[in-house]
């Protein structure tokens, strides 16, 4: 009788923890909230090449945990294009993401991938009635996004785009692919002294951004080892967004993360990157 008394209470303290506990973390995410924008615009993540929804995993988590929003949809886009929706939106969801996960995550067709963000946003507008969306992308993410935004960033008929993110932009190269270390640099208009195929057909990007009032976040990370990289992407690769954009985007703003957390694969990890990016895209002016 003794043993069960004591499991009894030990049962009951637990609970009021839990109870205690739910309950000041449900008051500091309404409280978080309120510091927030509330729309009904989506934000869209994408991971990078050989990346899945779990490269995303961690940057949607810490918007959930700030009460940005609680309303998560997995898009599964296999290799022809075709949307699965894992999850669903409710009518009127506020702030709403989307986890974008490619299943042919080793395409570098950049232009077919630019299609099945597409597919994306035409599922997203018949199936939710979303209208404007939110891009954040990684690595090989925002090339494809890049390409996007250049074969179709003038459809009327798709969702249209509010704020951009791009996370360590492969926009002029990868590192010991088609670019040697500190090989290329850009100026101060982020024009590259040298630029590739892709960077090439990008030119001419700036006119799908033009009086669109869009606003640009460009994050990219340097080791500080001398290679002015994360060690997968250069700096000049990622700031030569600037050039493509040039004075079109409402604005356009560059920052830049150091050291071990800075590496490539990290960035999206980063607690310090995961802040600033929901800051710009739902903090209340």
């Amino acid at each position: 009788m003794k043993f069960q008394k004591t499991g009894l209470l030990i049962a009951i303290l637990t609970l009021m923890l839990f109870l205690t506990y739910g309950c000041q973390s449900s008051s500091q995410s309404k409280q978080n909230s309120s510091s927030y924008n509330h729309s009904h615009t989506a934000t869209l993540f994408l991971h990078g090449y050989g990346g899945s929804a779990n490269s995303e995993k961690y940057m949607v988590q810490q918007a959930v945990n700030h009460g940005v929003t609680n309303q998560v949809i997995t898009a599964i886009v296999d290799k022809n294009g075709d949307i699965t929706f894992k999850g669903k939106l409710a009518k009127n969801a506020i702030n709403p993401i989307v986890k974008i996960e490619l299943e042919d995550n080793k395409n570098g067709n950049v232009k077919q991938n630019a299609s099945h963000i597409k597919n994306v946003l035409t599922k997203l507008k018949n199936d939710f009635h979303i209208k404007q969306y939110n891009f954040v992308a990684h690595s090989m993410g925002n090339l494809s996004f890049a390409y996007f935004m250049k074969l179709y960033g003038q459809d009327t008929q798709l969702p249209q785009l509010n704020k951009e993110v791009n996370i360590a932009g492969t926009f002029n190269g990868v590192l010991n692919l088609n670019e040697k270390v500190n090989e290329i640099s850009v100026d101060k208009n982020g024009k590259p002294s040298k630029m590739t195929e892709n960077y090439q057909q990008l030119l001419g990007l700036k006119n799908n951004y033009k009086d669109k009032q869009i606003d640009v976040l460009n994050i990219y990370g340097d080791i500080q080892d001398g290679t002015h990289s994360d060690g997968r992407v250069s700096n000049s690769s990622s700031k030569s967004l600037k050039y493509l954009l040039a004075d079109s985007p409402k604005s356009y703003k560059e920052s830049q993360y150091t050291g071990a957390s800075a590496q490539h694969s990290q960035l999206h990890e980063n607690n310090k990157v995961a802040n600033e990016i929901i800051q710009f895209l739902w903090k209340k002016s």
